[in-house]
């Protein structure tokens, strides 16, 4: 007997019949004897559609009133999923994050979990529940609901497993694992078997979509071994072909994995730029420019400082787009005044693209053939950012499904080696 973490995004809970399917599923690993802790994103669309009503009153409402209706998605679909299970004759029973609980720092919107107490999931699988636990959301040391982020459901998915020990963590989604690149963009994308936890974090963080980069934090920190497959299929399917499909992220690097130069191409259309021309050249300004922006809460990814000229050089960052504006206002507000610069030009229309691959490393001429490859199909390159594992640049939005294409297609990623 296996003690086991699925994890269901919002497309597997999207309707009364795929809340039904996932009660199957989970259904069959409990009837085989696994203890099962189930943690569901709310229906597809829900936490849209509960922020765009708050949108609709106030533009900038209060971050933790949006975490309190936010977090009844999950609370909704977690009851449902609870409801569906009993109906099938399973013990089950739902929690939210604050009354498991799973404790969060501050930050609304954007909490990071820092510790869970497992006790209460432990007792009810001792006997013999399947226990439901709302993703995305936890409570803060004063009480108050918060929420994760976007994806957050993955995060409290790892988090809660390795907080009772889990033998596994497997993720359920629309997909049926981690491909070379988004299938929607590159028709001839390949599903890998098998990712080193390294090239994960990576594809995650500059924009993949399967997981988001908390919950890889997690798994390789707690050493949670890590599956993502699909929820789409017949959920009577047999369990050792389940158990064995998808991609398995693992700590173990393998020879195969060795022998792929890159193993992804990831990509995010949610990036904009901020330049500050005319920026004073001397110590701590880089300090005085990023503070503020950390200090609200917005994460910077790509940073470049040109050379300096008379004295004063130009200084760019990139932000995700759903800070943008929060960006824009700290530095005409607090940054630019306080260090006399010369102008602020604003550009929301940026897309990141990056090659990922622990084979990188040891193969010499990787970033040249990527800039090659953009060059001839008249992408011009912005900004550069490098790694051991990966390369990243930012470039017009427009032209990144090309550079996807084109990319994929120099490193033959539509073939089992493309070494």
């Amino acid at each position: 007997m296996s003690l086991i973490v699925h994890k269901y995004g919002g497309t597997s809970m999207g309707s009364i019949e795929r809340i039904q399917n996932v009660a199957k599923r989970v259904a069959k690993w409990h009837a085989a004897g696994h203890q099962v802790v189930v943690v569901p994103s709310a229906m597809a669309g829900e936490t849209n559609r509960l922020l765009g009503l708050a949108k609709e009153i106030n533009e900038l409402a209060d971050r933790r009133e949006l975490d309190m209706l936010a977090a009844t998605g999950e609370q909704a679909s977690s009851a449902l999923l609870a409801i569906a299970l009993q109906t099938l004759g399973v013990s089950a029973r739902s929690y939210t994050g604050w009354q498991v609980p799973v404790h969060t720092d501050k930050s609304y919107t954007k909490a990071r979990i820092t510790s869970i107490e497992p006790d209460r999931i432990k007792r009810d699988l001792d006997q013999g529940k399947v226990v439901v636990v709302t993703g995305f959301q936890g409570v803060d040391d004063e009480g108050n609901i918060t929420t994760l982020g976007r994806g957050g459901s993955d995060t409290s998915a790892v988090a809660i497993a390795a907080a009772i020990k889990a033998d596994e963590c497997l993720i359920y989604t629309d997909v049926d694992g981690v491909y070379t690149t988004d299938p929607r963009v590159e028709p001839d994308a390949r599903r890998l078997s098998v990712i080193s936890f390294e090239e994960m974090l990576e594809m995650a963080s500059l924009g993949s979509k399967v997981l988001q980069i908390r919950s890889v934090e997690f798994a390789g920190k707690y050493h949670v071994p890590l599956r993502v497959l699909s929820s789409l299929t017949d959920p009577n399917i047999d369990l050792e072909v389940e158990k064995n499909s998808g991609t398995l992220i693992t700590l173990e690097e393998n020879s195969k994995m060795e022998a792929a130069i890159v193993s992804g191409i990831a990509f995010s259309r949610d990036e904009a730029k901020i330049t500050l021309l005319g920026v004073p050249d001397q110590p701590g300004v880089a300090y005085t420019i990023l503070d503020p922006i950390a200090q609200a809460n917005i994460d910077v990814d790509m940073i470049i400082q040109n050379q300096s000229v008379d004295g004063t050089t130009d200084f760019s960052f990139t932000v995700n787009r759903n800070d943008f504006k929060r960006a824009i206002e700290v530095i005409n507000s607090q940054v630019a005044p306080a260090i006399n610069a010369r102008e602020v030009i604003a550009d929301d229309k940026i897309a990141k693209v990056s090659i990922v691959g622990i084979g990188m490393h040891s193969h010499a001429g990787v970033a040249s053939k990527m800039f090659g490859t953009l060059s001839k199909e008249g992408v011009n390159i912005q900004m550069i950012s490098t790694s051991e594992i990966k390369t990243s640049v930012a470039i017009e939005d427009k032209y990144m499904e090309l550079a996807v294409r084109a990319l994929h297609k120099a490193f033959n990623l539509d073939k089992e080696n493309n070494s």
